[in-house]
């Protein structure tokens, strides 16, 4: 959580730098948002490809098991697409883009501002991406605060889900003392998978 509030004072810092004009460059007219982007997707490919334990966790894991981060997407981007429902500014696409962030609050905003810049603007694009970045941090912070209870109430595998990317770091000590620790590998194979699939459900929803 500590890490969330973190990213969260950095964002509103940046609100207030940019709301007084302090800074002596306009970031809109540059590409320092692209650079990010790429450093961003440069340490996603180097937290995958640095995992050498991931042959022996895929071998220990049940069939069963596999299948959970197929439903961890397919019941947030259902989850995403009834809330277009209510949020009727936006598009089902736009929601769907939103959730698709399963929780990785900083690639996937920066990855939504930058997609939907052509084609909404750069205001409303950055509306967006910051919507996206409070979505996903609060997804986040849902899931360290209720492991418990979800653990109690849906089992031990709920946690797993509901944590998305965080699964394999932030999340995983809770996941390990209220799950148990053989759901390590699960938590650990669950958050690599949905970390690869954020910049392809998040491009493909921008792009539709």
């Amino acid at each position: 959580m500590k890490g969330s509030l973190i990213v969260l004072l950095f964002f509103i810092g940046g609100c207030l730098l940019g709301i007084t004009g302090v800074l002596p460059f306009n970031l809109q007219q540059g590409n320092l948002t692209l650079y990010i982007l790429y450093a961003l997707m440069l340490q996603v490919g180097i937290s995958i490809g640095s995992s050498k334990n991931l042959t022996g966790i895929l071998q220990s894991l049940r069939p069963k098991h596999q299948l959970i981060p197929l439903a961890t997407i397919s019941g947030t981007l259902l989850f995403s697409a009834a809330a277009s429902l209510f949020l009727t500014q936006w598009s089902i696409f736009d929601c769907m883009a939103v959730g698709s962030g399963f929780a990785y609050y900083s690639l996937s905003s920066i990855l939504i501002t930058q997609f939907k810049e052509a084609s909404l603007g750069i205001q409303l694009a950055t509306e967006l991406g910051t919507i996206a970045l409070l979505s996903n941090i609060f997804r986040e912070m849902m899931a360290l605060l209720g492991t418990p209870l979800l653990h109690k109430y849906f089992g031990k595998l709920a946690p797993i889900s509901a944590a998305g990317v965080n699964s394999m770091d932030v999340v995983l000590p809770l996941i390990t003392r209220y799950s148990g620790k053989e759901m390590i590998p699960v938590a650990i194979f669950h958050g690599i998978l949905i970390d690869m699939s954020v910049p392809f459900f998040v491009s493909f929803f921008c792009h539709l």
